[in-house]
């Protein structure tokens, strides 16, 4: 099932909700039509499924690479790493499956919406905690407000997300998150 939804996530990551007919699924997920209505009631089960998988492996992806790192500055560097790379190549011309539904789906869809909101607001979470913990450590300075920090690093990886499905050099993604570095000063 795996490996089904990770070919359903290329695709709704690709083309958008709208974009991704039965057919698109059906190829990539190596399963016919009447496979996938046994597996899933409708293509927006299919949606909500790969969404969930996404979440899941990014997730799991940033939480690996924070936990490599010693400081909280390191850990909000990688963080923004994380975000400046996905949005380089064909990983960044893909696009984000979370940012592509909150733009496609979240007036639409409140399931969806709410499994938007969540991942953006624990992304945020995830940032003012690494802020606050660089503050305790003074690898980010004590006069950083980690909230209105978080918020706009949040900001910042999400735009990234967007800037990359029209393509963007490695240098530029990185330059930006770096000088994102010099809020926490």
């Amino acid at each position: 099932m795996d490996v089904a939804l990770d070919g359903a996530i290329r695709i709704f990551r690709e083309r958008g909700y709208q974009g991704a007919s039965l057919g698109d699924l059906g190829s990539a997920m190596g399963l016919t039509a009447g496979s996938i209505y046994k597996a899933f009631a409708d293509k927006r089960a299919v949606f909500v499924a790969a969404l969930d998988r996404y979440i899941q492996i990014r997730n799991g992806q940033l939480q690996t690479l924070i936990g490599a790192q010693q400081t909280g500055r390191d850990k909000v560097r990688a963080v923004l790493q994380f975000y400046a790379e996905s949005a380089i190549g064909d990983e960044g011309k893909r696009g984000c499956l979370v940012v592509g539904s909150a733009i496609d789906l979240l007036a639409l869809d409140d399931e969806v919406a709410s499994r938007v909101v969540a991942a953006l607001q624990r992304t945020e979470r995830l940032l003012c905690r690494l802020i606050r913990l660089g503050q305790t450590d003074g690898s980010i300075a004590s006069a950083v407000d980690s909230d209105a920090a978080g918020r706009t690093l949040l900001s910042l990886t999400q735009g990234f997300r967007v800037l990359g499905k029209v393509g963007q050099s490695r240098a530029r993604m990185m330059a930006a998150a770096d000088q994102a570095m010099r809020l926490l000063d």
